[in-house]
């Protein structure tokens, strides 16, 4: 049987297979060139084109020299990827990777898929369905639990274990923003902390966030704002941009996701508190390696299940001042020079990424 063949008749028994570890290293390559076609949700978030496109499309042509590697990005229109699904399974896609725009709306591509007899990976967004080959992400409620954490102990460093804050929640569309306030939630149980108002901010747009954070702060008065749950680093963008637009000093603790550049020189500046690495281009691997061995009609090996989808869930790590160094600098995410521009170098010395100079 050719290996797509064989790929196509995986999708009844696939999680028959998945226990124990993953065992990708040796792949190898498939026999015949395959299509693999990765659907990205947005361009709003940086990850999806700089780290994930990329690392997959490498990936496959390492693993899989004959096999060819699409995708297409819906830029937070959930009818134009349901349209770029159908067009990849129209050409011959024979495995799906899907970040889906919509959860809900997505289901229809994973049916479609099915029918076609094409397996679906679920990439970063879980998919509620049981025709869903496999699932690779971090946990998205250990994520909020991280960033909940760190905003209680940062307001109590401050003095302020009562204190106000306005919850920037991700797309009400994409479940793994439902999955961090549920992890926020753990965290501020028991505390006296008050939510002054909350959102899920369509499409994580860093300018609708940045327009409601500024209609918060002249709804409660900027000084009655002691922290800024914001469930990733576009979304903290956005709060930020309006906390200094008026005038906040000292600026709210704000919370972050995704360890973007930008994000770090905030946090380098005072103008974010934390945010969490995820190692995005270990997960990007995961899925492509995964997506070769399906493509060649094998059964992926996985380490746990999601709603009986067999799945690999990978740990997310919180990032503040005094981890950049150690874990994005050592770890090889970010480099000092990129880090470090003119505007930064100053931040940068104070927290020990540049050495001072001597007089």
């Amino acid at each position: 049987m050719r290996p797509v063949g064989r790929a196509r008749a995986l999708l009844g028994v696939v999680a028959a297979f998945a226990a124990a570890a993953l065992a990708l290293g040796g792949c190898g390559r498939a026999d015949e060139g395959a299509t693999i076609a990765f659907l990205m949700p947005d361009a709003t978030t940086e990850r999806w084109e700089s780290i994930d496109r990329t690392t997959m499309e490498q990936v496959v042509a390492q693993r899989c020299p004959t096999c060819t590697f699409r995708y297409a990005n819906a830029r937070e229109d959930a009818l134009a990827q349901r349209e770029q699904a159908e067009s990849f399974l129209a050409d011959g896609a024979d495995v799906l990777v899907l970040t889906a725009v919509d959860g809900a709306s997505a289901l229809s591509i994973v049916a479609e898929a099915t029918s076609r007899g094409v397996p679906v990976i679920a990439y970063d967004r879980f998919l509620a369905s049981p025709d869903v080959a496999f699932y690779v992400s971090f946990d998205p409620r250990r994520v909020g639990r991280i960033q909940g954490d760190a905003l209680v102990a940062a307001l109590a460093e401050r003095g302020q274990e009562d204190g106000g804050i306005l919850l920037v929640g991700g797309a009400a569309t994409d479940p793994n923003a439902a999955g961090a306030r549920a992890g926020l939630d753990d965290a501020l149980a028991g505390t006296a902390h008050r939510v002054l108002a909350e959102i899920d901010v369509p499409g994580w747009s860093p300018d609708l966030a940045r327009g409601w954070v500024a209609d918060q702060l002249a709804r409660v008065g900027t000084e009655n704002v002691a922290g800024v749950w914001a469930a990733n680093d576009a979304l903290a963008a956005g709060a930020v941009s309006a906390l200094l637009a008026a005038g906040a000093d000292p600026l709210p603790v704000v919370t972050g996701q995704d360890a973007e550049l930008s994000a770090v020189q905030r946090i380098l500046a005072g103008q974010q508190t934390m945010t969490v690495y995820k190692a995005i281009a270990q997960q990007a691997r995961t899925a492509a390696e995964i997506a070769v061995t399906i493509s060649r009609g094998e059964p992926p090996v996985a380490p746990s299940r999601v709603e009986g989808v067999p799945a690999v869930l990978l740990t997310p790590t919180g990032v503040d001042r005094d981890d950049i160094a150690s874990i994005l600098v050592g770890g090889g995410v970010l480099a000092v020079d990129d880090i470090c521009t003119p505007t930064f170098a100053q931040a940068c010395t104070d927290a020990g990424l540049l050495p001072r100079s001597t007089p």
